[in-house]
């Protein structure tokens, strides 16, 4: 969920007798054969050469996630590695041998975030020991049109707990089961909350790409602090079925990867209607190719609004915001400065109140519908009492927010519809279409956030900057967020955000955008940023003491 509200502070190895889901034996790579940096692109033309099989790629990022999520740096940004992986790869390298090649995700090793269903013999627990032996044999639907465009699931990424809304004084990226998550561009910093763990995972190259899930900022944030690619689509373009929830207004998968091309196939693949999910109604009628429809994206002759009330961050991320408004205008674009426009201060109370109320009625409808056989936590005061007397729950932060939303009211509550209302009124009306509509642009941009803070476990999350991330959000539009530089080794993005179902036009943008800097390098791992070489000699006096 990321940074929910100011209001609601920064949002964002196991022990004994916590299940440790660590990567299977077999880390054979194949020999030679380099996955890292790899766009989509270039793996499934590799596969289709003959230079690597879907079965190999498996095993080589297997490896990689033995040698630098499990050692090494030690990201701890992946919870499960799936079992059944291998055998899906083969089962997909003998259809392509058969000259059946589903599409660009053919024989693809993906990871999905731990609150997203997969069949596989892996539970889904939301980072919570609540829901270790959450095995549900389910395919989200997200994940079964995935599978049936050709991708593999690899396994199962950590997250910030529950979403990251179980408590206001949360540690971004840890859960109960899966630890903290590391920046793998800082080890001593933060991934971002809640898909802290398939953004950092991405961002290292331990699958082809992954999937996370957004309430307010958790695909944009972690894919900016991670320096990838994230979009947050249209609230009802996926399928929400199987997902552990939060809010059913906010809720949506979202694809991040290591560029634009990838996170469009990505979102083809997974767009589309669901029965069991009402807010889909109108998915097929709107999805598309995304990837296709990159062919021919330019900047030239966009109007985007600059929104300034959200474009001043750090110091340092400012000038690489400014070098990046550069760029924009170089390739052709147009950038109006919205420089009258902030939020009504209404809307970060009444979207806590949405949230808090949803989540109790969405969480419960969850919970019903798993094994109690294995999930005795069949409620949300349960979990409440389920962390209690769990002492590594609440070994870092509390659970007050879990504690208000026990006591909202339902659906009904006149309050809870009056903030509904409220909130989605400043959002959207007098927010983002009112913005596009006055000024005629076609779409706004912003830093997406600051660069990643350091994880504290002793003040919890303090994000850097106001970021971008919540008028998408709450109105239920897409947002798509694409690197844009470093502020000293940390990445920052650049937010592009448009109407409901203008998917396509923010992946062109970013695309346009992203081939006119190629702005994004691979990450090197240093423990911090302090101990680089520009920084830590100045960090020592001139001379000893005398």
């Amino acid at each position: 969920m990321h940074k929910l509200l100011p209001a609601v502070a920064a949002l964002a190895f196991a022990a004994a007798a916590v299940p440790v889901f660590a990567a299977p034996a077999h880390h054979a790579a194949p020999q030679g054969y380099v996955v890292e940096e790899k766009s989509l692109a270039q793996l499934e033309a590799d596969m289709a050469a003959g230079r690597v099989t879907s079965e190999q790629l498996v095993r080589a990022y297997e490896a990689r996630i033995a040698l630098i999520d499990r050692s090494g740096p030690s990201l701890y940004s992946v919870i499960a590695v799936n079992p059944n992986a291998l055998a899906d790869a083969r089962r997909l390298d003998a259809e392509r041998r058969a000259g059946h090649v589903r599409g660009p995700l053919h024989g693809l090793p993906i990871l999905i975030k731990d609150n997203v269903e997969t069949a596989d013999p892996m539970p889904t627990t939301a980072g919570s020991l609540a829901l270790a032996a959450n095995i549900t044999h389910r395919d989200a639907p997200i994940v079964a049109r995935l599978r049936a465009a050709g991708a593999v699931i690899l396994g199962k990424t950590n997250l910030s707990e529950w979403a990251n809304i179980r408590s206001s004084h949360s540690v971004s990226g840890w859960s109960a089961v899966g630890g903290l998550v590391k920046n793998p561009y800082a080890l001593d910093r933060n991934s971002c909350g809640s898909s802290s763990g398939s953004g950092a995972a991405a961002a290292a190259s331990l699958a082809a790409a992954a999937v996370g899930t957004e309430t307010d900022g958790s695909v944009t944030c972690p894919s900016a602090v991670n320096g990838i690619v994230g979009i947050k689509p249209t609230v009802g373009l996926l399928s929400r079925t199987h997902i552990v929830p939060i809010s059913h207004s906010q809720d949506t998968a979202g694809p991040m990867g290591r560029n634009v091309a990838d996170v469009a196939a990505l979102l083809t693949a997974m767009a589309g209607s669901d029965p069991a999910d009402p807010a889909t109604a109108g998915a097929d009628a709107h999805k598309t190719d995304y990837l296709a429809a990159l062919n021919g994206a330019s900047l030239r002759g966009k109007r985007l609004g600059l929104l300034h009330y959200a474009a001043e961050v750090t110091p340092d991320a400012d000038v690489t915001f400014a070098r990046a408004l550069t760029a924009l205008r170089a390739a052709g674009a147009e950038v109006i400065e919205i420089k009258d426009y902030r939020p009504n201060r209404e809307i970060n109370p009444a979207e806590l109140t949405v949230l808090l109320t949803e989540l109790k009625v969405d969480l419960n409808a969850y919970l019903a519908t798993t094994n109690p056989a294995q999930v005795k936590t069949r409620t949300l005061a349960d979990l409440i009492a389920f962390d209690r007397v769990t002492p590594r729950e609440l070994s870092i932060f509390d659970q007050d927010l879990f504690e208000q939303a026990e006591k909202t009211k339902g659906l009904d509550d006149p309050d809870y519809k009056k903030a509904r209302a409220t909130s989605l009124r400043i959002a959207g009306p007098e927010g983002i279409d009112k913005l596009l509509a006055d000024n005629k642009l076609d779409a706004l941009i912003a830093p997406t956030t600051g660069p990643a803070w350091r994880s504290d476990t002793v003040d919890g999350d303090h994000v850097l900057g106001e970021g971008a991330t919540n008028l998408a959000a709450i109105a239920g539009y897409p947002h798509l967020t694409v690197p844009m530089g470093y502020a000293r080794g940390l990445p920052v993005g650049l937010s592009f955000i448009g109407p409901a179902w203008s998917e396509a036009r923010l992946l062109q943008l970013g695309y346009a955008f992203e081939q006119a800097t190629h702005a994004r390098h691979a990450p090197t791992y240093p423990p911090s940023i302090e101990s680089a070489p520009d920084i830590a000699p100045v960090l020592q006096p001139i001379q000893p003491l005398r």
